[in-house]
């Protein structure tokens, strides 16, 4: 439109310089032109507003259309989470419609499978699983009162000889059973299988003939058990040989050393015993000599006499007049003399209290171990065949314990006594010199 108003006007233009003599039909021209072009412009206009106006209309038609979905999804969304709150509560009340149902399931099970034991069957082929439990607990019940109650019955159980006996069985609810027959009576064990044997510690068979007449003792000679199909095995009271056998060859080592080291304690204080016999006696003879300047005597008087000390005051009177230095030698060579006797055996008994432990921890050592090796190849089922490695581990620590404990204190012991000893010999002999040195010195 723009293109065609401006060639129009350069035509008119042409038209109006090259010829002036039509300048009035020009300028009318170009009126009428330019009413018609503001006419279009006009119209133009009026469209394009109309245009703009419509637009609006329907950006607001729009607009409106959009609040009112936004509106429809806010409801949907609530009335989704809703159904989704629903459908979860309903999901948990079906899981616990189903667990319930598996627990009941699970109830009667457990309640047909408890009974059967005590030969009690349940009727479950009806539809109706509550009618089941009402039957169970109802059987549950009858079965509570009579395994919570002592009564007697009829019965056959093995005598300790292993033949069967039959008398009367007194039930001390379901843990307990005493037997009565002909021959004898008294606790019961379980013997496996359901049955039972007496069992072979004294002192029941009273316990059993007055349950029978109703009357309670006041102490219980009782064997309670768990069970009545797992055999009981017979007590059997350990020997001193039994607890050396499970402590295995380690445990003899530790036994011996054990032996070796008190028969040598008690050599040691024998020893010591004869080392220190009559020490009093014999200063005082020899004391009392000197003090009367008879040396001779004093030496004669003790010569009988026996033991360290002995030895020692007379290796001192031997040499008495000799210088005071020399004398002080001969007194510490014979004290030194008198110590391999004193000190005999001394260093091996701390020696064997030493070792005597760190074998016991040897012996736990190889003990677990040997239930490792056990548990490796059987597992662990059967705990007895455990007991053999973990009896090994314990009872060495005890024999270790055991030894080494005393032999210390008694090594120690004498050992302080094989000082004193020491210690009066020397105080003896110096004694001795002193009061040579202040009777014969002249006055």
């Amino acid at each position: 439109m723009i293109s065609r108003i401006f060639i129009s006007l350069i035509f008119l233009t042409a038209f109006f310089i090259t010829c002036p003599a039509f300048a009035d039909e020009l300028s009318d021209a170009y009126t009428k032109e330019y009413t018609f072009l503001k006419a279009q412009k006009d119209e133009l206009v009026h469209r394009l507003k109309k245009e703009k106006d419509q637009q609006s209309q329907e950006i607001e038609n729009a607009a409106k259309e959009v609040y009112s979905l936004q509106d429809r999804h806010v409801s949907l969304s609530k009335e989704l989470k809703q159904k989704e709150s629903d459908i979860e509560k309903a999901q948990e009340k079906l899981q616990d419609a189903t667990s319930n149902k598996e627990i009941i399931d699970s109830v009667i099970v457990q309640a047909k499978m408890g009974l059967e034991k005590f030969r009690i069957k349940l009727d479950d082929t009806g539809e109706s699983k509550a009618r089941t439990m009402v039957q169970a607990f109802h059987a549950s019940s009858i079965l509570y009162q009579n395994l919570s109650s002592m009564h007697t019955e009829e019965g056959q159980f093995y005598l300790l000889d292993g033949t069967a006996a039959s008398g009367e069985i007194v039930k001390v609810g379901n843990i307990a059973a005493y037997g009565l027959s002909a021959n004898q009576s008294g606790a019961l064990a379980p013997a496996g299988n359901g049955e039972y044997k007496l069992w072979n510690q004294p002192g029941s068979d009273d316990d059993a003939k007055e349950l029978y007449g109703r009357n309670m003792p006041e102490v219980l000679d009782i064997f309670v058990y768990e069970n009545k199909e797992k055999d009981a095995e017979y007590q059997k009271d350990k020997t001193y040989s039994d607890v050396m056998e499970s402590g295995g060859f380690i445990g003899y080592i530790i036994v011996v050393l054990g032996i070796i080291g008190f028969l040598l304690i008690l050599a040691r204080v024998l020893f010591l015993l004869r080392a220190g016999s009559r020490v009093n006696e014999i200063t005082g003879i020899v004391y009392e000599k000197i003090e009367s300047g008879k040396r001779a005597e004093a030496l004669e008087a003790i010569k009988e006499f026996k033991g360290s000390t002995a030895r020692v005051i007379r290796a001192t009177l031997r040499n008495i007049t000799s210088e005071r230095d020399h004398i002080e030698d001969i007194i510490t060579e014979s004290i030194l003399n008198e110590n391999r006797a004193l000190d005999r055996f001394s260093g091996f008994i701390l020696v064997i209290a030493a070792v005597a432990p760190l074998l016991g921890l040897l012996g736990t050592v190889t003990g677990m171990i040997t239930t490792f090796d056990v548990i490796t190849v059987h597992g662990t089922g059967d705990p007895k065949m455990l007991s053999g490695g973990i009896s090994e581990a314990l009872v060495t620590t005890m024999f270790g314990l055991m030894a080494a404990i005393p032999l210390m204190l008694m090594g120690n012991l004498t050992n302080g006594w094989a000082e004193n000893i020491k210690d009066s010999m020397e105080q003896g002999a110096l004694h001795v010199v002193n009061l040579y040195e202040k009777f014969s010195t002249p006055k």
